[in-house]
């Protein structure tokens, strides 16, 4: 059976392929509904507070996670299960967004829009496995990989109409 009512972020999937911005959307809410501190441990929370935060996680999880996971009735369990069967992802995500990066040139695409989305998925994707970035990496990336004839334009003046461009 399918749920019935609206899903506030995309429900985990039964692989994980969206596990880390999953877990940033339900702490996110969980916050929000005022039930952020029922997923840490040695929380305090009401038996009321943590019922509602099981059944919100529950209601963002796929179907064959329900049925895995069953018998848990603490959202920490729940929350640590899913932890413990996923967190692993980014020791998948963290290389492959790494060298996307390293091999990201703005050259290969047609629009600046479309290098644009590339660059800030690329970034998430490091930023959701710790690996801090900013808007300085963004514009020595963009500028380093300029064609050659293009690099002599790039001084002081062109990285600070870039810096006004991206804030």
């Amino acid at each position: 059976m399918s749920n019935l009512s609206k899903l506030e972020f995309m429900a985990l999937d039964i692989f994980g392929n969206n596990y880390l911005p999953w877990v940033l959307d339900a702490e996110f809410h969980l916050d929000a509904k005022g039930l952020g501190d029922t997923i840490k441990e040695g929380n305090e929370a009401s038996s009321q507070d943590r019922a509602k935060a099981v059944i919100f996680l529950r209601h963002h999880i796929d179907e064959g996670l329900k049925s895995e996971d069953l018998t848990l009735k603490d959202p920490f369990q729940l929350w640590t299960s899913l932890k413990e069967r996923y967190d692993h992802l980014k020791a998948t995500v963290l290389p492959r967004a790494r060298r996307g990066w390293m091999h990201l040139r703005l050259q290969d695409y047609k629009t600046i829009s479309e290098y644009n989305s590339i660059v800030y998925r690329i970034i998430s994707q490091l930023k959701l496995c710790g690996e801090p970035m900013n808007d300085e990496d963004m514009l020595e990336k963009t500028l380093s990989t300029f064609h050659a004839s293009i690099w002599f334009y790039s001084s002081n003046t062109v990285k600070r109409a870039l810096r006004n461009i991206l804030s």
